[in-house]
């Protein structure tokens, strides 16, 4: 794109003169690419990859299917995967971590923010009046199990590691580092002493985490009843206590907890609290730090643990609920924290499966080597026997918590869901992907017939909880994953860093837009009049 037209306020990377940034390509990728050209597919393959999203990783899959009146019995259309672009029906591979596919986790960042934000605000089937209720937002984090490296930042410059430490530890480790890190530096995360790290509560803490979240939401619910000086049994008939929380990785490879919260009264959104949001903050602040989970020992040379949170615990007023103060006592606000959940909810491990972190690669050790004690734990205290294949004799191993750690040893233990909320706090991402998938016939049949789409209250048609009135009959067979040469996939995650970089620019207008009041005074400015 021209400068011209930049300037203008265009996005820059649209045009013929901002081409896609494809990196430095394979061999193998050059040679897919250059097929393309030579057979003239490239159309048919833009068509595809549009279709999916510019997905990474998109399933591919051969038959066909027809769909059926269900009132009537009358078919209404044929779809066949020989009718496809490609002759193969590619689908989305629907996968939210971005560092998996960048396209698929953007979209599943989207609906978390829409549903996060309805939750917020209302609107998506959420009264508007949830806007005026306490909501408060908090950061459980795990507990220490040893000093580990950070990167520090000093006066906006970077600072020592550790500088503080004194002496070195049993095994001889200096208790302090002077290095100043990078965020990207390997070391950053790990411990200072491997020997002296608790690598087994670590890994135990992160397959308990799940529990020790549900436990909070009760002691919370409890909390909030012994404020408003009732049982915990009659809490819903004076109010509601509604949630959206999302797990994000630390760099030492343990998970922490985002949380909003917010105080409905007994009908549900849309009914005013009876508590201001600080009474809420409290409630929340003594639920956390009372919550613990007892877990078992892994085997009989394993001891039992108390897990709790840790001493890190932020909780954040984002509205008080009060009209005098409606604003909160912190400065958040609500599309913000709706922004930093749906981030934080596509993140993964921060674990590079070609070069993991030696910490990470170590958690991912001991997952395996706890699963492995627990399904041998009746052959002898001292843990598996490297020559010992026989497994469990006892009959009794099987039913240990930790049986299945080895099959979530890639997410370093932690087994719970990434994203959740109780089923009052917003509209559920299920119910927004089928409004999506409504969208996409109606364009399609819009398509078909030749006709503009019908945009009258769009939205609430989307949203309907009604039935379908169509059957869709079909025969498929899955024909493997992925696109079929690396030029494809180069292709794809250009397109989709390209699409991200068009929905940031869209993002930074649209928040300049609402930062600008008229006369180009910030909004700050006008509410106080100078």
């Amino acid at each position: 794109m021209s400068d011209v037209h930049a300037m203008a306020g265009g996005f820059p990377g649209f045009g013929q003169d901002a081409p896609l940034d494809l990196g430095d390509l394979s061999l193998a990728a050059v040679a897919g690419i250059t097929s393309r050209l030579g057979d003239r597919s490239v159309g048919a393959f833009s068509e595809a990859a549009a279709r999916v999203g510019f997905c990474s990783h998109p399933i591919r899959l051969k038959g066909s299917s027809t769909t059926i009146d269900a009132a009537t019995g009358e078919v209404l259309a044929k779809f066949s995967s020989s009718d496809a672009p490609l002759g193969v029906l590619y689908r989305a591979c629907g996968n939210r971590r971005e560092s998996v596919c960048p396209a698929c986790s953007r979209v599943y960042a989207r609906d978390t923010f829409e549903m996060i934000r309805a939750g917020l605000l209302g609107g998506k089937t959420v009264p508007a009046e949830v806007a005026d209720n306490p909501l408060v937002f908090a950061t459980l984090t795990a507990p220490s199990f040893g000093h580990v490296h950070g990167s520090r930042s000093r006066n906006g410059g970077a600072g020592r590691c550790r500088p503080h430490g004194r002496g070195t530890c049993p095994h001889g480790v200096p208790r302090s580092c002077t290095a100043q890190h990078s965020e990207h530096d390997p070391a950053v995360g790990g411990p200072l002493c491997d020997a002296c790290y608790d690598w087994k509560s670590a890994v135990v803490w992160q397959w308990h985490a799940p529990e020790l979240w549900r436990r909070f939401t009760i002691a919370m619910r409890r909390q909030v009843a012994e404020a408003l000086g009732v049982r915990e049994s009659a809490l819903r008939d004076v109010a509601s206590v509604q949630f959206a929380k999302v797990a994000e990785y630390q760099v030492r490879g343990l998970v922490h907890f985002h949380a909003l919260i917010r105080l409905d009264g007994p009908d549900g959104p849309g009914s005013a609290a009876p508590l201001p949001g600080a009474v809420l903050g409290e409630a929340v602040r003594e639920a956390a730090r009372a919550v613990s989970v007892t877990a078992p020992p892994v085997d009989g040379a394993d001891v039992p643990r108390v897990l709790r949170f840790g001493q890190q615990l932020d909780v954040r007023c984002v509205r008080s609920g009060v009209p005098e103060n409606d604003e909160g006592s912190d400065d958040l606000r609500p599309e913000q924290v709706a922004g930093y959940l749906a981030k934080y909810s596509t993140k993964g491990t921060g674990t590079d499966p070609s070069a993991p972190r030696p910490h990470h690669r170590r958690l991912i050790r001991t997952c395996r080597w706890l699963a492995e004690r627990a399904r041998t734990a009746c052959r002898g205290l001292a843990g598996p026997d490297a020559d010992d294949d026989e497994g469990c004799v006892c009959g009794q191993c099987a039913d240990s918590p930790y049986r299945l750690l080895a099959k979530w040893a890639h997410m370093l233990g932690f087994r719970g869901h990434f994203s959740s909320k109780s089923r009052r706090y917003s509209i559920p991402l299920g119910r927004l992907r089928r409004a999506r998938m409504r969208f996409q016939r109606l364009k399609a049949d819009a398509d078909r017939d030749g006709t503009p789409m019908d945009t009258a209250d769009l939205e609430n048609r989307l949203l309907a909880d009604e039935e379908e009135t169509t059957l869709v009959v079909g025969s498929w067979t899955y024909q493997g994953t992925g696109w079929t040469n690396p030029g494809d996939k180069a292709l794809a995650d250009a397109a989709a860093a390209r699409a991200r970089e068009y929905a940031q620019w869209k993002a930074a207008r649209r928040t300049r837009r609402e930062v600008l009041a008229p006369e180009g005074r910030s909004h700050h400015t006008a509410r106080s009049g100078g």
